[in-house]
């Protein structure tokens, strides 16, 4: 028999229930997520967020003086979102991961080795001689090493859902792959292609009649040199044509892609470049005919959402990494704010389908860190791209050496003994600048302008090779909201993000 004073009235019992459903969380119904559009910022760690918070701050008061108290007042679209929650991305060989593993444990579950793509946990990227599994941009993976890992997309695709990959990389990057492809070595460019290719020998039978929308760069590895000279394939196969004899439209103009009625079209592939598109910046200034994130998210979800029974769509930002590599901060924010436009362009869009976002379920979040840190105690509302300005004597603070530094620094980074005139590009020549070497003093920044766009961050470790700033290991944040938003929260493995987007679209 229960004691009295543990007893509760049935009234009161009622009360306490009401009290809680009225300020409690509402139950989750798994399942309620028909829709998922999986935002991946690669390598856009804390900080990153930040930096471009601030810099978005910086912009809008440019633009309209006096619309915020300071900058740092800023907010980005995916910081909207009702949910938030942290990440660890650790891969199972190393501490800190590489793009592949980190982005298919979101998109299968498992825990794998650096450089994989969606394989078991067993699978190796090397030889037990230290040498890849690939032969120029071909596999040389054997049938037994490991075996393909389910995806999030393939399992959609099963049940008649429509579905997508966009990416400012290649298409067959590390992040957008992960979603459909499985190999073990994410270096393995020309066959990650053919596994997208209805019909090919090698063709992923997983996603049924074809992924229905797949935009980004990578033409080099979807057709023949005797079409394009820059092309890394060795059998003279043509992927695109391959493709549209399956029934996608292809555009591979920004123009072509906005003149395109995408709501008539079954399936579209988009190809805007040899290798990765161009940085927003150089996108923008120098007037490419590329598109933006944020007009290929919204072109995708023109294909997509004409399927009643719901889709799956993955967008990347995937040169905010690239940036970071070469530690120049001004191109990562750039593109930290062109994909956040394209979250706020696709809630936009989605708002006016489904109201409340009732049947949809937006994910943001990171694949891993960078080595980049914030500098110093700033003046309020100084540029996030400046020079630390001491908050108390509004002067430049020095270090030790009497030097000023900037807000925005890296942990390491590569600095080659070139001259601030000399570029080193990137196939699609859109590699910034590389600036002076840093002596063992210190360059002195006093009459520097750092906010310029080809200035490169200060580094602490000089690795050297131009682009070789790491990958940091921190955990990464996670911004969710709409349908089965709320069952994201608290830190998590990144391999449990797949369980929860499962459990959410009832897949």
């Amino acid at each position: 028999m229960t004691s009295p004073r543990f007893r509760v009235a049935p009234a009161a019992a009622l009360l306490a229930a009401a009290a809680l459903a009225a300020f409690g969380t509402p139950a989750f119904a798994a399942g309620e997520a028909k829709n998922i559009v999986f935002f991946l910022g690669d390598g856009m760690g804390p900080v990153t967020v930040t930096a471009a918070r601030i810099y978005k701050g910086e912009k809008l008061l440019a633009a309209t003086p006096g619309s915020l108290k300071s900058s740092e007042r800023a907010e980005l679209a995916m910081q909207k979102l009702g949910y938030a929650a942290r990440v660890k991305t650790f891969s199972r060989d190393g501490q800190t991961t590489d793009s592949a593993p980190s982005m298919s444990a979101y998109m299968t579950g498992v825990k794998m080795n650096n450089e994989v793509i969606s394989m078991s946990a067993d699978t190796l990227a090397y030889a037990a001689d230290g040498s890849q599994f690939i032969s120029g941009e071909n596999t040389t993976c054997t049938a037994t090493n490991g075996s393909a890992a389910t995806t999030i997309l393939e399992l959609a695709k099963a049940a008649g859902r429509s579905v997508g990959a966009v990416s400012t990389t290649r298409v067959g990057h590390a992040t957008p792959a992960a979603t459909y492809a499985h190999i073990c070595n994410r270096n393995a460019y020309n066959t990650i292609a053919e596994q997208s290719v209805p019909g090919h020998a090698n063709y992923n039978a997983k996603l049924g009649d074809g992924i229905d929308v797949l935009l980004g760069g990578g033409q080099r590895n979807y057709l023949p040199t005797a079409v394009n000279p820059s092309s890394k394939r060795t059998d003279g196969a043509n992927l695109v044509t391959a493709m549209q004899a399956k029934g996608y439209t292809y555009v591979n103009t920004g123009s072509a892609l906005d003149a395109l009625d995408a709501t008539q079209t079954g399936k579209l592939l988009g190809l805007f470049s040899q290798s990765e598109m161009a940085y927003e910046l150089d996108r923008v200034n120098q007037n490419l005919n590329q598109p933006s994130l944020a007009k290929m998210t919204t072109k995708a979800l023109d294909v997509l959402t004409k399927n009643s029974k719901g889709f799956f769509l993955m967008v990347e930002g995937g040169r905010i990494d690239h940036a970071l590599h070469g530690s120049n901060a001004k191109r990562a924010l750039e593109d930290t704010l062109a994909f956040d436009s394209a979250i706020e362009a696709a809630i936009a869009y989605l708002e006016k389908k489904d109201p409340g976002l009732a049947n949809t379920l937006i994910v943001v979040t990171a694949d891993h860190d960078h080595a980049i840190a914030f500098n110093g105690y700033g003046k309020i509302g100084s540029p996030i791209l400046g020079k630390v300005v001491d908050y108390q004597t509004g002067a430049l603070a020095k270090a030790a050496d009497g030097k000023p530094y900037t807000t925005l620094v890296f942990g390491n980074g590569g600095r080659p003994n070139t001259s601030a005139s000399s570029q080193v590009n990137s196939e699609d020549g859109n590699k910034p600048w590389v600036a002076p070497a840093r002596a063992a003093d210190r360059e002195d920044l006093s009459s520097v302008d750092t906010t310029q766009d080809n200035f490169l961050q200060e580094v602490g470790v000089n690795l050297g090779t131009p682009g070789s700033e790491t990958h940091g290991g921190g955990d990464v944040m996670l911004f969710a909201g709409g349908a089965g938003a709320k069952i994201f929260k608290g830190t998590m493995d990144n391999t449990k993000v797949f369980t929860k987007l499962r459990e959410a679209a009832g897949l």
